[in-house]
This record gives C-alpha cells, structure tokens and sequence, in this order.
C-alpha cells in the first residue's frame, strides 16, 4: 500500500488534534512532512504540539466546532482533513449532539466546499445512528453527515483505545490506589479488542494517504480480545496490588450512572454504562488495520506495563517483589 500513498508536503487540517489520539497522528503526520493545521478550541494548549515538528510545520488555530465561519476558514486551502473529535460526556456546549453528530458533517462539508478529497473520520466500534446509547447514535449520525457530504471520507471505528494518556488503565490504576475494590459493572462480561493509540494513528496516517481506502470503512482492534474481568485482571497484576473485583449488576450501575453523571468529571454515566451492555470488538468480514498495512498491532501486555509502573506501591523506581499488595 506503500505505493499508493500520496506525496509529503502537503498541508492537512486535524480536529482535535491535542487530545489523546491527536497528539499520536499529528506527530506520524510531522514525520511523513505535512504541514499541520492543529484546529482546536484553545490553541495555547496545544502548543506543545510544536516541537514534534520543524519550524512553523505544526499551527494550532482556534476552532469551535459549532462554528460554521471557524470550520470554514480552518480548512481553507488544505489538502486534506482528520476529525479527531469527541467526548465520552457531555459538558456545557460540548453536547453529543454538537461534537459527535453535527461537527463532523460540518467538517466535511467545508472540506466538500474546499475541493478537498482526502478526510479521515475517527468514530468508534459500535457507531449507529439507531444506537440507543447517546454516545454510539451520535457517532453513528456523525459518520452518516460525513459521508453524505463527502462520500470518499474514509471512516476509523477503533474499539478502545489504550496508552500512556488513555482514560481507561488510568482511571483504573488510580482508583486501585485508594479504593480495596474495583467494580465489574454487568459482572464484568463484556468483551473488549484494546488497541494501542500508536496503531490507530499509523492507522489514521495510511487512510489519508492511500488511495485504495477511498470511501471505506475500518474497524481498528488490537490482536487480543478480553472481558471486562480480564482486563482489571491484567490491571492488578501489572500494579502489583491485590484488590476484590466486585459484580455491580446493571440496575446498581445505571442507578450509579445517574447519580455520578452529575460531577463535574464523573467517572461513571448512565450512556456509558448503556454501552457496556455491548460487546466493542471488530465485527467479522470488516476491513481492519491489516488492511491498512499494520499487521503486527501492539498488544496489551506489552504495552500496558510501560506506563501504569507508575502506580505500584512505592511508584516507579522503588525496588520491590513482584507479589501484589
């Protein structure tokens, strides 16, 4: 696929280019030479963003996504565009509706007005318009917006997205600091297909450039798929600490939902727990990663340990037996 690729050196604009994936393909991006356009809603922080490239190659401008004018000017004159953006939980005008379902239409129909041909959209394994979970149905309309506005988009559905900044192990690992349990909500049962952030951006990066995957869909998964349990399992382990895993039937986890929905960064909604009633891994007969040329994708086990060390009894570089506490 290699071949197919488009020549370096153009310039391509990435919706939420500072967040956990963005950072990953804006700094794949750097490397193949693009020059980046980094459109987010406050540029200062994604300043950091910089020096993953040379002088002036990496831009942030600021860009709401509920702004027609704003999407319009940020891809003026761009060969291509990546939309990274989205949320987990509403906040404020960062509704579902506004991010998932009606920015990415926006995005591709600027594009579509541009002459722009190459889009990737990120969405996520499970999407669907019908979805009864807020979080799937907006992702699903969000694809439905870009490909009707611009049918030769190509569309990503990574499952979940695991590495150093992820929101998964992390949250977990923290948790596991303070707390003697760790809940399994629906007893633990679903089934996930992790895949590392470096895979979905290399991902993203061969999707803009090869010509082959015009107009089609991948579903990125890792090599390995795990229940809910297995995955706290590998958690523990990898700490080094001993907790209970606690069954929370579904009735207790939405009632939890509900209640901790109302922090200001909860943990735990009642969307997210509608989604864990659904299995989130690659579906047979789909595209996936092999397709876009990555046929080794990273593991859990081996990357997982290279950044929850941190969360051990003593922290990181404090030497100790490798029996959980």
């Amino acid at each position: 696929m290699g071949s197919e690729r488009v020549k370096v050196g153009r310039t391509v604009t990435v919706f939420g280019g500072s967040g956990f994936i963005g950072r990953y393909v804006v700094a794949r991006l750097a490397d193949r030479g693009w020059t980046i356009r980094v459109a987010v809603r406050n540029p200062r922080r994604a300043n950091f963003l910089r020096p993953l490239g040379n002088v002036g190659q990496i831009v942030p401008i600021r860009t709401r996504l509920q702004d027609a004018q704003e999407v319009a000017a940020a891809v003026a004159g761009a060969d291509a565009v990546v939309n990274l953006v989205g949320i987990l939980a509403p906040s404020g005008k960062q509704t579902f509706a506004s991010v998932q379902a009606e920015g990415p239409g926006l995005i591709a129909k600027a594009a579509a007005a541009e002459g722009i041909e190459r889009m990737v959209q990120v969405s996520a394994i499970g999407a669907d318009p019908d979805a009864s979970a807020d979080y799937a149905r907006t992702k699903g309309l969000g694809e439905r917006a870009v490909r009707a506005a611009l049918p030769q988009a190509v569309i990503l559905r990574p499952s979940i997205v695991f590495g150093p900044e992820d929101g998964f192990f992390n949250r977990f690992a923290a948790m596991a600091r303070l707390s003697p349990a760790l809940p399994l909500i629906g007893g633990g049962h679903t089934r996930f297909q992790p895949v590392y952030v470096g895979d979905v951006a290399d991902a993203a990066v061969a999707a803009l450039e090869s010509e082959a995957a015009r107009g089609k869909t991948y579903e990125l998964g890792g090599p390995h798929v795990y229940s809910f349990k297995e995955l706290l399992e590998i958690l523990l382990k990898t700490i080094r600490r001993k907790r209970l895993l606690v069954p929370v039937p579904w009735a207790l986890a939405y009632a939890q939902g509900s209640v901790l929905q109302l922090l200001p960064d909860p943990p735990l909604t009642r969307d997210q727990v509608k989604l864990l009633e659904s299995d989130n891994v690659v579906a047979e007969g789909t595209l996936t990663l092999a397709d876009l040329g990555i046929d080794q994708p990273h593991s859990v086990e081996v990357i997982v340990p290279t950044y929850l060390d941190r969360y051990r009894p003593g922290g990181r570089f404090v030497p100790q037996a490798p029996e959980a506490r």
